[in-house]
């Protein structure tokens, strides 16, 4: 299905305000939102050293985005005896591709990516967007975050089985217009480069649909 972006999105002035105001620092140091430490918290999850491993410091990253793992949760994937069937799937899974540059296999039904979210997704305590959430943090500028706020902003279905490869058409679409336009109000925004696009439409999608249920 087509991806529905709501007209105010493509508001560059507007969407950059959304993101400075995600991305403020609170005159004691803290973060306005602490989901702006998501992707930066000690460096990410698609640093070398830790790419194709999670860490407890990805737990404690989708924690700022307001899911809680349980502790038995987090030691079930952390402390997996043998070869650990997270890391296998996760190592599948290529690091630096942008999902406006993947292939359709790379986030279709099936493909490692999918693999590694459901098995995650059926460990007690994470569910499907906490794993969804992991692997964003794990592969930032491949997976998008989704969750129940996400999914009423671009009116999706409630079983959404296709988000990502969505996501990848509507990045692509135009000559990759919407790629131009959320580097373009990032930059607008001064967030920093490491941000991804992903990102940028995921923080300004999720802020405006906070801000339509609060009104």
């Amino acid at each position: 299905m087509t991806l529905k972006i709501p007209p105010v999105l493509w508001d560059r002035h507007h969407v950059a305000g959304l993101l400075r105001r995600y991305w403020a620092v609170l005159p004691n140091g803290a973060p306005a939102y602490t989901g702006a430490r998501f992707e930066r918290l000690l460096g990410g999850g698609d640093q070398l050293e830790v790419a194709n491993h999670f860490t407890p410091a990805d737990f404690i990253a989708v924690a700022t985005l307001s899911v809680d793992v349980p502790v038995r949760a987090v030691l079930h994937v952390l402390e997996q005896t043998g070869r650990n069937p997270y890391s296998r799937l996760l190592s599948q899974i290529p690091v630096d591709l942008e999902l406006a540059a993947a292939e359709d296999r790379h986030v279709a039904k099936d493909s490692p990516a999918w693999n590694l979210w459901q098995s995650l997704r059926d460990v007690d305590g994470i569910g499907s967007v906490g794993a969804g959430k992991l692997l964003a943090r794990k592969r930032p500028r491949l997976l998008p975050v989704y969750d129940s706020v996400i999914k009423k902003v671009f009116e999706r279905p409630l079983t959404d089985l296709s988000f990502w490869s969505d996501v990848r058409r509507a990045l692509r679409a135009d000559d990759r217009m919407l790629v131009d336009h959320l580097e373009d109000v990032r930059d607008l925004a001064g967030i920093g480069e490491d941000i991804g696009v992903l990102r940028v439409l995921d923080t300004a999608a999720w802020l405006h649909g906070r801000d339509e249920q609060l009104s």
